[in-house]
């Protein structure tokens, strides 16, 4: 496994191009926002459309997290306790996907999944933006270069699904 560390010249990088945690809350203030659509919404139809969106975001951020930057953390904090539960979160977190992926809206519960997704998520999220993004900031970790590894990786796990692969199918480089 290789480290990324901070190069000693701040990297001129693109104006679109996020360090690894900007990134990151980016995801998660967009997931946020759809299970706040969620909860506003009756129409069936609609709550189907956006628990597959939730799902999708989900998938993709929670495979670029454990692929990439969670083994960059845990290396460059000398993690034993963040990285290991943030993992068994997301182990709870796809539970649910799962439970949730292509079934048809059946009322309560149903919406009981999505409401205890969307508990769960937000207390993940909770814990990664107070404790771990400070952490790994404050480390020698080079989060631009990580940031674009895993925005590449994104896309490519995004694309994969827009053809139909479930993200467990999408090989990993």
């Amino acid at each position: 496994m290789t480290t990324i560390t901070k190069t000693t010249a701040k990297p001129k990088a693109p104006a679109a191009e996020k360090d690894a945690t900007a990134l990151l809350r980016a995801d998660h203030a967009a997931v946020i926002d759809l299970f706040a659509d969620y909860e506003k919404t009756r129409s069936d139809t609609k709550k189907k459309a956006l628990v597959a969106e939730i799902c999708t975001a989900l998938s993709a951020h929670a495979q670029i997290e454990e692929e990439i930057f969670y083994p960059a953390v845990k290396a460059a904090l000398k993690d034993k306790l963040l990285v290991p539960e943030a993992t068994v979160e997301h182990g709870g977190i796809k539970d649910l996907i799962a439970q949730l992926e292509g079934v048809e809206p059946d009322g309560e519960m149903y919406d009981a999944k999505v409401k205890v997704l969307s508990e769960n998520v937000k207390h993940h999220v909770k814990e990664e933006q107070n404790d771990m993004f400070s952490k790994v900031k404050a480390s020698s970790l080079d989060v631009f270069e990580l940031g674009a590894r895993m925005a590449a990786r994104k896309v490519d796990l995004l694309a994969a699904r827009a053809q139909g692969l479930p993200h467990s199918d999408v090989l990993t480089r």
